[in-house]
């Protein structure tokens, strides 16, 4: 790798000596300390050392819109920029800022500047003549219809929207539009973080500081991940307090910053170190920043935006992290929670029911494990709930009948399930027989007895192929996606389709709208996790997401 493809974080460690922090241009780093321990400082020094390409952003202090109009000119914009870039090179700029007000204007001026560059060139193109052109341009997302949705998967039910004279306008549940200079700080914050974001250059370096001072780390977290996940041409360096941030991003580099070095009114140098994963991070560290108890949920499966965004927005109160297998999920759950340095960190599992007994589920609930009832997440994204859902909404935008989509939806999964029959039995058959074969307790070891395995494959397969052609004479939908791997199939694309969706993505995009904006159908959804989402309800004390947006 060569340099070019690198930045590079100088300066003196505690001893005096050079150190060096190395990280991938499109990339994510935390850097995690307690109080005191100088991170401001190092964020300043990153930012004087790679300022050509670097923005920051200051979202641990006091935002406020002096209107919600554009009160900027090209050249008056201009002007400020150049000015906060002199301020921002300046030691100073660490504890003051004095240019907060125009921060904002800037992003505003932005926001509505990127906005109107993608109706113009809609409109030149049209002009032009080239009319598929500019329908290839008019389905791409405009940059406000992105930060709206941003915001809902970050648990903030705000739309943004230009007015006349471009003035911008808020709206919460569905409320009459009011000036954006009205909205509380967290959600200024969210709102001027995820713009300066979107309505960067290619190729930016952030660096923000502490984006959880103002915001539930129940908005910050999924509204970081997203926004990570929608700009990955930029580079990220995010510095914290907060713990959890790191561990919802496994992929991020973490820099611990232990401590720091004055001498007469300045840093010396930095107690750090560089760790690969957010594992590593000692207990000690975890304690002086966490300091309480927190909920980890372990799921099976790998980190996917399709299961942790599910499964924040149903939990929005703690973090997802995936463990591969029911096996890991296991381990996981009984390794933190046996370990007695993790006291503070509830940890708890989810796993796929894989017809497990009644008894062997009420075994796991005693580690602290649920049984999810059906073969994976798409299973919950597909379900006969959602669907009917999904299709009551694509009636109000392209009109027909719910019940009659319902049915055509139904139909398709049928005819793209009929051919596999064999292959879908075989593999749940598959992940029953490898719950058969886990390896003898110790209790069995101790008593030195012969340990056996005897399966009879044919009368296994059969068994389900006899389940699944009931399912399938009786139109039994909610079974046969609760039961199967259908995702293996071309159901579920046939079904977003009979749905009047162009895609998978689409419709599962809708699925996740619906549930952020619709209460009812989120509880309902829950329900279907059965013991686990009435846990996750007990831990009401202080995770209220509007008190903490607020």
């Amino acid at each position: 790798m060569t340099e070019q493809d690198n930045y590079v974080l100088k300066f003196p460690d505690q001893t005096g000596q050079a150190k060096e922090v190395t990280f991938t241009k499109k990339s994510t780093l935390f850097v995690l300390g307690a109080n005191g321990t100088g991170k401001s400082a190092l964020m300043h020094r990153l930012y004087s050392q790679n300022n050509i390409n670097a923005r920051r952003i200051s979202a641990h202090r006091q935002t406020w819109f002096t209107s919600n109009a554009m009160d900027f000119t090209s050249s008056s914009k201009v002007t400020t920029e150049t000015n906060i870039l002199a301020h921002d090179a300046q030691a100073q700029s660490r504890w003051r800022d004095d240019h907060a007000s125009q921060r904002s204007q800037v992003v505003v001026f932005d926001l509505i500047n990127a906005q109107n560059i993608r109706a113009r060139e809609i409109a030149d193109t049209m002009d032009n003549g080239a009319f598929e052109e500019a329908k290839e341009l008019s389905l791409k997302d405009a940059p406000i219809k992105i930060l709206n949705h941003l915001l809902k998967l970050s648990n903030l039910p705000i739309d943004i929207s230009i007015g006349k004279d471009e003035k911008v306008f808020a709206s919460k549940n569905g409320s009459l539009p009011y000036s954006i200079a009205e909205l509380s700080d967290g959600e200024r914050n969210a709102i001027l973080i995820a713009a300066d974001v979107l309505t960067a250059t290619e190729n930016t370096l952030f660096i923000i500081d502490e984006p959880e001072r103002h915001l539930h780390r129940s908005i910050i977290s999924p509204l970081l991940t997203s926004l990570f996940s929608h700009r990955e041409d930029c580079t990220f360096v995010v510095a914290t307090h907060d713990i959890g941030l790191p561990l919802d991003n496994p992929d991020a580099n973490i820099l611990l910053v232990r401590n720091c070095e004055w001498e007469n009114g300045n840093i010396k140098g930095w107690d750090t170190d560089l760790i690969e994963s957010a594992d590593e991070i000692d207990y000690q560290i975890k304690q002086d920043i966490l300091g309480s108890r927190r909920t980890l949920l372990f799921v099976e499966g790998i980190q996917s935006s399709m299961d942790t965004h599910l499964y924040q927005i149903l939990f929005p109160n703690v973090s997802v992290i995936p463990q591969g297998n029911c096996v890991e999920v296991e381990r996981a759950v009984i390794g933190v929670r046996s370990t007695d340095a993790l006291h503070w960190v509830n940890a708890v599992g989810l796993v796929d029911a894989d017809d497990r007994s009644h008894d062997q589920i009420n075994e796991l609930k005693v580690q602290n494990i649920y049984a999810l009832p059906c073969y994976s997440v798409e299973s919950i994204y597909y379900c006969p709930e959602m669907i009917a859902a999904v299709a009551s909404k694509s009636v109000e935008i392209h009109g027909g009948n719910a019940e009659e989509l319902v049915e055509l939806a139904n139909n398709a999964l049928l005819k793209a399930v009929a051919g596999h029959k064999d292959r879908l039995c075989a593999r749940l058959c598959e992940r029953r027989i490898k719950l058969q074969m886990l390896p003898p307790d110790w209790k069995a070891i101790q008593n030195q007895n012969n340990y056996e395995i005897n399966i009879d494959l044919k009368k296994a397969l059969n068994e389900e192929q006899q389940q699944f052609d009931k399912n399938f004479s009786d139109k039994n939908v909610a079974s046969i996606i609760a039961r199967y791997p259908v995702r293996e199939t071309q159901a579920l694309g046939e079904i977003a389709k009979a749905l009047k969706f162009a895609s998978r993505k689409n419709y599962e995009d809708a699925v996740r709208k619906l549930l952020i904006d619709d209460e009812g159908l989120r509880n309902q959804i829950r329900e279907k996790f059965g013991d686990l989402a009435e846990a996750f309800e007990d831990q009401n004390d202080d995770n209220e997401i509007e008190a903490n947006a607020a």
